[in-house]
């Protein structure tokens, strides 16, 4: 899990989220409101709807409302299921107020797969 997560407000553009997801050449942006908790998710696949048709709203006219979520204290291969179970490529991580505590990706299982197969310590 990372826990330095990049967010977006709903209420700013998609240029600009786009922008942040391109300095951090991330896929998936979490979107806060106001109170930190987890109120949407906009994937890279939302913006490029919007940006090929050369429109430019916010980002809570296109992010995705219902995210699929997990507790910290769950086990890692319960969020590996959920996002195979689901074809998600992230998966959020909320405390029990709803509140973003970091973000689960593909990349990080995949990570954690090449340091088994290369015979690494599993913690970094």
């Amino acid at each position: 899990m990372s826990t330095a997560v990049m967010t977006a407000d709903a209420s700013e553009t998609v240029k600009e989220a786009h922008s942040d997801m391109q300095v951090g050449v991330i896929r998936h942006l979490p979107v806060l409101d106001d109170r930190r908790r987890l109120v949407g998710m906009l994937s890279d696949r939302d913006v490029m709807r919007v940006v090929g048709a050369k429109r430019n709203g916010k980002v809570a006219d296109i992010m995705t409302r219902e995210v699929v979520t997990i507790r910290p204290e769950a086990a890692a291969h319960e969020a590996a299921s959920l996002m195979i179970d689901l074809k998600i490529g992230s998966l959020p991580v909320v405390d029990e107020e709803g509140n973003l505590v970091g973000m689960i990706t593909q990349t990080d299982y995949l990570e954690l797969a090449r340091r088994a197969l290369l015979g690494l310590p599993l913690e970094r």
